[in-house]
């Protein structure tokens, strides 16, 4: 059994049956049949019913948004931008996956050749809590619009949000299967990995999970994208304008209580404006008000777990034993809920806790680079790369900079965010493939060369 907890009362108010491995199994089946008919629709009809769907998620908005905010705990306000983030996501794919996925000409010795991309069966997505909606619709309608089946494996936490999500499928129209939630333990993904009809693995998670799953789907040779989180660098150079890259840079790490995977988390500043930097940081989070995340007045809810709680309690004491220092935060709040203040480290190195690993919590850490190069040099020295951000009004360095910085991304003069017309992913031990735009639609299909004489 399985429960939803309400991270701000500590009360349990959902429980989830778990699916046995043969349930699990005539599920699949299921979904095989469906693929079968369902990818012989044509793009305007599947995306008829994903414009349906955007509908229903601006409709019932709100009850979503409670939804996601009792089951991990953001503010009301981030859980309503991610309903109406998914509902975008709908309308872009319903509009545009014909021509992102028109066959591609060759120029060859044959009368005609080219490239045409096919579905291949059912993706099995396996998401995390911290966007219970939005990680889950990103992988599974540009999945479903290019015409595969899509089962899912969510985070324990949130299976409120994968039922309501199934749920929100039917009522838009779509068949039954199409769309399905697996409410299983981590013991029988490996059951859905090796079935026949599993064409492909998408996960979001740790590292940890993404090499367990990504061995898994290697030994049964299936096709996997991985998106395993960050460490991700913020640069903040002596031209930067300090007000709006420090309020940005908050924003950033702050957003969904610092549980981001392309969050800030490592802000490297040229020495010139450090002081001025730090200080305004330092202002903006003792403004922060925590409390009851449906309150519209909180600016921040608790963490999502107590688990997790813990785990950024480690890392900032451990970090603080080997020389690491609080500006501000630095510890739980004293009434035995799941808070942790938003936090400042300064004196930050290479070897603690808070620079080598993802900090998954409201944690800042600011180290000094003495000029550009070494800011780059900083930002590179980790072995993760989702995301980065990089602020300076000379944008012909910040050009020459954005290529020496090994990331999946990286925006220049605006935080880190996905957007369903830009390729998201990771490079190094923050993963490999694509979700969203013509990638992300790609990584499941078949490019299929055809050649005419």
């Amino acid at each position: 059994m399985f429960y939803s907890i309400n991270p701000y009362t500590g009360e349990k108010f959902l429980e989830h049956q778990e699916l046995s491995s043969k349930q699990v199994n005539d599920i699949l089946e299921r979904a095989h049949q469906q693929y079968l008919s369902w990818k012989k629709l044509s793009y305007q009809q599947r995306g008829k019913l994903f414009l349906n769907l955007a509908q229903l998620l601006c409709k019932n908005k709100e009850a979503f948004a409670r939804l996601i905010t009792l089951e991990m705990g953001k503010i009301i306000s981030e859980s309503r931008a991610e309903a109406e983030k998914c509902a975008w996501l709908c309308d872009y794919y319903a509009e545009n996956t014909e021509a992102l996925l028109q066959t591609k000409q060759y120029a060859t010795d044959a009368g005609k050749s080219y490239v045409r991309f096919d579905p291949t069966g059912i993706v099995y997505g396996i998401m995390p809590w911290n966007f219970p909606f939005w990680q889950v619709l990103r992988a599974a309608v540009p999945t479903v619009m290019a015409g595969n089946t899509f089962v899912l494996k969510h985070a324990p936490n949130v299976l409120g949000s994968a039922q309501a999500i199934e749920q929100l499928f039917i009522e838009a129209g779509f068949p039954e299967h199409v769309f399905s939630s697996l409410t299983i333990p981590v013991s029988l993904s490996e059951q859905v990995i090796a079935h026949p009809f599993v064409e492909g693995v998408t996960l979001t998670g740790s590292l940890r999970a993404g090499a367990t799953v990504a061995a898994q789907a290697g030994k049964y040779l299936k096709k996997s994208v991985m998106e395993l989180g960050g460490s991700d660098p913020y640069l903040v150079l002596k031209d930067a304008e300090i007000n709006s890259s420090c309020k940005t840079g908050v924003c950033s790490r702050m957003l969904n209580g610092g549980q981001v995977c392309i969050s800030a988390k490592r802000f490297i500043v040229e020495e010139p404006v450090l002081d001025q930097f730090i200080e305004e940081q330092k202002r903006l989070l003792e403004a922060m008000t925590l409390g009851d995340p449906l309150d519209e007045q909180t600016d921040m809810g608790p963490m999502a777990r107590e688990d997790l709680l813990e785990q950024i309690e480690k890392q900032v004491n451990d970090s603080v034993a080997m020389g690491a220092k609080v500006l501000t935060g630095g510890q739980r709040t004293n009434d035995g809920k799941w808070f942790y203040q938003p936090t400042l480290l300064v004196n930050v190195k290479k070897g603690m806790p808070v620079f080598d690993e993802e900090t998954f919590g409201p944690v800042s850490v600011v180290i000094p680079a003495k000029d550009a190069q070494e800011a780059v040099r900083i930002a590179n020295d980790t072995p993760y790369g989702l995301g980065a951000s990089l602020w300076t009004q000379d944008l012909e360095l910040a050009a020459k900079l954005a290529a020496q910085i090994e990331s999946g991304a990286v925006f220049i003069n605006e935080m880190t965010k996905s957007d369903p017309r830009l390729p998201f992913g990771g490079t190094k031990r923050s993963g490999y493939g694509r979700e969203l735009s013509d990638l992300g639609i790609r990584e499941f299909l078949n490019a299929k060369t055809v050649w005419q004489a």
